[in-house]
């Protein structure tokens, strides 16, 4: 039961600090749809230098797969590097969803809040239609975010199993065993670009949605 007691107090109070930072920023104009685009816009980019950074860390291992017998040490150590830098933009990734939901989470149920206050039907009626339809496409670009997020995964894995081979076999029949491989990695790489672009177009149209009318 302890072991239990400790994350739960860790959430409750995650939450509070997050409460206090809103309140915070409400108190000098800042709100929280004002947040959420902000960190809708910074995930958006985040995604955009992963996308970037799968891509390079791929050209890498076909730079390795195609090795002619020369500098076999310092392709390795680029496609090496690559990858911790793949790595490193997938957790940049990550991090930028969660605080995404965090401040969303917080956004919607304090506008239901604020409609239930509203005692005017027609105007309560509209303000619910409006975040039912702003509700909605945060849904579709968060989907599409986690969906992208997941595929992440196996393309990563894919690279540090290679890595780590790499680093235990680094010699030329290693490398000429891994020729077959690149083709396997590419329609994973393929498909992760893909759902990333999806994801950044959702997120383009979401932040275009919420900006405010001129």
């Amino acid at each position: 039961m302890r072991n239990l007691i400790l994350p739960a107090l860790l959430i409750i109070g995650f939450g509070s600090c997050q409460s206090a930072y809103y309140a915070a920023m409400e108190k000098v104009g800042v709100h929280k749809r004002e947040i959420l685009v902000d960190r809708m816009a910074a995930a958006r980019e985040d995604q955009v230098e992963a996308k970037e950074q799968i891509q390079t860390t791929y050209e890498a291992f076909q730079e390795l797969t195609g090795f002619d017998g020369n500098g076999l040490e310092t392709i390795y150590e680029k496609l090496k590097s690559e990858y911790e830098d793949a790595q490193s933009e997938a957790e940049d990734v990550s991090s930028r969803i969660d605080s995404v939901e965090s401040v969303a989470g917080a956004m919607f149920d304090e506008w239901e809040n604020e409609i239930n206050e509203i005692t005017n039907t027609d105007l309560r009626s509209k303000s619910m239609g409006l975040r039912n339809n702003a509700l909605k496409r945060y849904d579709n670009v968060l989907k599409a975010m986690h969906a992208a997020e997941k595929k992440m995964t196996p393309v990563l894995e894919s690279f540090n199993n290679h890595v780590l081979f790499l680093k235990h076999n680094l010699n030329a029949e290693a490398i000429s065993s891994l020729k077959g491989t690149a083709v396997e990695i590419e329609g994973d790489v393929a498909e992760l670009i893909r759902s990333m672009q999806l994801s950044i177009d959702e997120a383009d149209t979401f932040l275009k949605e919420m900006q405010p009318a001129e």
